[in-house]
């Protein structure tokens, strides 16, 4: 499936540099000197003047391969030499004191994975282009991805269309398109929709393909759509998100996947572009069970924080002084000295700019809804989840839903009633 889709895109690849090479190739054999100053036929903009070095780390590193150590002693005595070139000057490495059988097989490796770098840039679909969505599809365009944009608004989709992507109208579109497609949805009926639905992605998905679902739903949605993406003859992966907004505009994501262990590396090279961090946590639905547990927590320590900040401003406490004493001491999180929810305190965050942007507290109110399932399904006893499941319901029956969920502080303040 999704592994004769990358042999198939490796081999455009080769293609792809066979027609290259032709020109410096006929430099070559016309003795003409390929030091620094001569013109050097460009091939992708990434790999040019890039040194051997620069190269090996990157794409190595980026596709989580490693060679061995002894490419090092070739790659230094061509520092200046294109890429494309390197299988041409074989022969005249004895020259260059440097053993034929050291280099040769680290370089023919390295070759492989630039090709498959190189032809992996084929467009990737990519579905709801929200407070997240968007970011992290600007990231994959960074990275010289080619997309197919869908939205349900339309005008979510016009900045991506003046940028020259291209806009379809339905997720079966998309998946007509691209074999490799991205969803970043609200809610487990909105990614049931997009995959399932009458214009859903199943619905002309090609064979092979490769679906990561990055929303955070019911664990149990996402084997299901693992089931009917396997009859279609294609990969379903969930891959939630976190970090926030910030993380998605800096590429700092964290992804937890799950799915098929064979097919994680066809999904890593993918999420690398918008993240900083992506772990494979098991089959379909433990990307999903990770990101639940962890949004629990994170809601509970944000109510914490709330409280506490509250509680000190309060005692006459000056509230950047007191984010400062938290941040040094034992009841540091990352809810008081990343995302701190008081006005004034930090900058950058919702909290600076009237809790608007960042994490919804529908949204928040959502997967703490999920944790809840969860935990009575498994019979697990989750006193402050639930508890922090109806903080933020209550939120939302008074005005707070659009606002980012670090807005119980001020919904703390208001309410005098608890």
């Amino acid at each position: 499936m999704a592994s004769s889709l990358r042999f198939r895109g490796a081999a455009s690849g080769l293609r792809y540099w066979s027609r290259r090479q032709r020109p410096a190739a006929a430099s070559l054999a016309a003795g003409k000197d390929l030091a620094p100053s001569s013109p050097v036929p460009p091939p992708a903009a990434r790999f040019s003047r890039l040194t051997s070095e620069e190269i090996f780390s990157r794409e190595a590193l980026r596709l989580g391969r490693c060679l061995k150590p002894n490419i090092l002693a070739g790659v230094k005595a061509w520092r200046l030499l294109p890429l494309p070139l390197a299988p041409l000057v074989l022969p005249s490495l004895p020259l260059l004191g440097i053993q034929m059988d050291d280099v040769q097989r680290p370089f023919r490796d390295l070759g492989r994975v630039c090709s498959r770098s190189m032809a992996s840039k084929t467009p990737v679909g990519f579905i709801g282009l929200g407070n997240m969505g968007n970011p992290m599809a600007k990231n994959l365009m960074k990275h010289g991805y080619p997309l197919i944009i869908y939205d349900v608004f339309p005008d979510a989709c016009k900045e991506f269309q003046d940028a020259g992507e291209q806009v379809v109208s339905s997720p079966a579109d998309v998946a007509e398109k691209a074999d490799r497609i991205i969803t970043m949805l609200p809610t487990s009926i909105n990614a049931i929709e997009a995959y399932s639905g009458a214009n859903g992605i199943l619905k002309k998905v090609k064979k092979g393909s490769l679906l990561i679902d990055s929303s955070t739903i019911d664990p149990a949605i996402s084997k299901e759509l693992a089931k009917e993406a396997e009859k279609m003859g294609a990969v379903f992966m969930d891959a939630p998100v976190s970090g926030g907004v910030g993380a998605a505009r800096s590429g700092n994501l964290t992804f937890m996947v799950g799915g098929v262990e064979d097919e994680f590396a066809a999904a890593q090279e993918l999420l690398g572009c918008m993240g900083s961090n992506v772990v494979y946590c098991g089959a379909v639905g433990t990307g999903q069970a990770a990101k639940i547990c962890n949004n629990m927590l994170l809601a509970i320590s944000m109510i914490g924080t709330a409280e506490t900040m509250n509680l000190g401003i309060r005692l006459g406490l000056d509230p950047k002084l007191l984010a400062k004493i938290l941040n040094m001491s034992s009841g540091r999180c990352w809810s008081s000295d990343s995302y701190n929810p008081v006005p004034g305190v930090m900058d950058g965050v919702p909290s600076a700019n009237n809790y608007q942007g960042g994490f919804g507290t529908t949204l928040m109110a959502k997967d703490l809804g999920l944790a809840q399932d969860s935990a009575t399904s498994t019979k697990s006893p989750i006193l402050l989840g639930s508890q922090a499941h109806q903080i933020y319901r209550m939120m939302c029956a008074k005005g707070y839903s659009k606002k980012d969920f670090s807005s119980v502080f001020q919904f703390l303040r208001e309410e005098e009633t608890f």
